[in-house]
């Protein structure tokens, strides 16, 4: 194998749900932080802005609850009904403000 790759340590990720409604812009929440969101009106935006707020939050929250897997949140009655019509994505968070906490 050539030297040329570098492998990178795996950062922590939370699973957001992205919702979208119509006439409306996309709103990502993280079931394992509540009340951190983020909105943005284009799907790419969402998900940098969600980056963004989880990056803050972590900063903010030292003690954060640690990521379910979502295996683990398939299993929670509460996150089966929020994710209904939602996009389910890993969110890590922004390298330029966790770093810099």
């Amino acid at each position: 194998m050539s030297g040329r790759f570098m492998v990178r340590a795996v950062k922590r990720h939370y699973i957001a749900l992205i919702h979208k409604e119509p006439e409306s812009g996309y709103g990502v929440s993280f079931p394992d932080l509540p009340g951190v969101i983020a909105a943005a009106s284009s799907l790419d935006e969402a998900l940098v802005e969600a980056s963004t707020a989880l990056a803050f939050a972590l900063a903010d929250l030292p003690d954060a609850p640690q990521p379910r897997t979502l295996d683990t949140l398939r299993n929670d009655p509460r996150f089966l009904e929020d994710s209904k019509d939602a996009v389910v994505a890993a969110v890590s968070p922004a390298p330029h403000i966790s770093e810099a906490a």
